[in-house]
């Protein structure tokens, strides 16, 4: 049932867009990725192919985040020019809404029905500046006006809830019982446990003593880690199940995007000024590899079936096929406008999204 579903998905998108040898990723069941491009739309690649074979209209400016549902029916983009989110219905490749959100919303989860989308009411248009500088101190002020976290209801098209958080918020995940959300917050050096259901403050941890900067955060299959990026401070933070503090691991230079294997066996880093995907063995977490990349590679995501990473590298405009087995890259798809993250449908572990 689940895989006439999802042919059903794929066949009425790809029909829609027009897309040459669709069958291809029907036969092969292999499914789509898709790409949101700052500079651009939202491409989709072919699985089976590994080409670009579409692209959506979401109707606004500077895709960042971007999520599916788990049945494949919606795709959702933050837009950080328009201030809003894009709801895209996939079998038809239209856009269903735009729903207002705030200033510089980034960061989006699909959990269910409802789409968890971090904004910055104090955020100024390009990087953050460097720890220390005049421009930093200049920004002192506004660093500290608290984030947001918004709750999109998919069905209604509309905000349902506000999370208050911490300056910027940044990087979001959900702990395996579904009951509480971990958001990392730059600017405040802190990563901060809510309630999933009344959006409450349980619990703090301030990480200012490690490093600067967290940005991702992802937790273990089995839900008894988890692991965040200093992207400031070169640096790979691991908690344990009640948030307390297991290690320190070096990474490359500026770590984003973060996220486990399926088995929970590696942890995979995309170090951006190191460009390079480093691979870590997540009981020991010595280093297994470094995987020379692009540049500005933040976001990554395993294929369906786990045999293969995509990796959007935003400013070499190309998303990196690598075997996940051999830990190599095998093409380069170089027809993408600044990507800055990449999801997978049917889901797949990634440092956006997991299954």
């Amino acid at each position: 049932m689940k895989e006439t579903c999802l042919k059903s998905v794929l066949a009425a998108l790809l029909v829609t867009l027009g897309v040459v040898g669709a069958q291809s990723a029907l036969a092969d069941g292999k499914g789509l990725a898709y790409v949101s491009n700052q500079d651009g739309a939202v491409t989709i690649i072919d699985l089976a192919t590994m080409e670009t074979k579409g692209s959506l209209d979401i109707g606004a400016k500077g895709p960042r985040g971007i999520g599916v549902t788990g049945d494949g029916k919606l795709l959702v983009t933050a837009n950080k020019e328009d201030g809003n989110i894009s709801i895209v219905d996939l079998a038809s490749g239209k856009l269903v809404k735009h729903v207002p959100i705030g200033k510089n919303p980034e960061f989006v989860r699909v959990y269910g029905d409802k789409a968890f989308v971090t904004y910055e009411p104090s955020s100024k248009s390009g990087p953050p500046p460097k720890p220390g500088t005049e421009a930093a101190k200049e920004d002192n002020d506004e660093d500290k006006i608290p984030g947001r976290i918004a709750i999109v209801d998919l069905k209604k098209g509309k905000v349902i809830k506000e999370i208050i958080g911490k300056p910027e918020t940044e990087g979001v995940e959900f702990s395996r019982d579904g009951k509480r959300m971990i958001v990392t917050n730059e600017s405040d050096n802190s990563i901060t446990v809510h309630d999933m259901k009344s959006g409450k403050l349980l619990k703090s941890i301030p990480v200012a003593a490690y490093g600067e900067r967290p940005r991702g955060i992802k937790t273990s299959p089995d839900g008894k880690l988890y692991v965040s990026t200093l992207e400031y401070s070169d640096k790979l933070l691991v908690l344990n199940d009640k948030f307390e503090l297991v290690k320190e691991v070096p990474t490359g230079k500026s770590p984003y995007g973060v996220a486990f294997d399926r088995e929970g066996k590696r942890i995979f880093v995309a170090s951006n000024k190191e460009k390079a995907l480093q691979v870590f063995d997540a009981t020991t977490f010595e280093k297994i590899k470094d995987i020379p990349t692009g540049d500005r590679c933040w976001h990554f995501t395993f294929t369906p079936d786990d045999q293969q990473i995509l990796l959007a590298c935003g400013k070499s405009n190309e998303v990196l096929v690598i075997d996940a087995n051999k830990l190599e890259v095998t093409k380069r798809i170089g027809d993408k406008e600044m990507p800055w993250g990449i999801v997978t449908y049917p889901k797949s572990m990634g440092s956006i999204d997991r299954p």
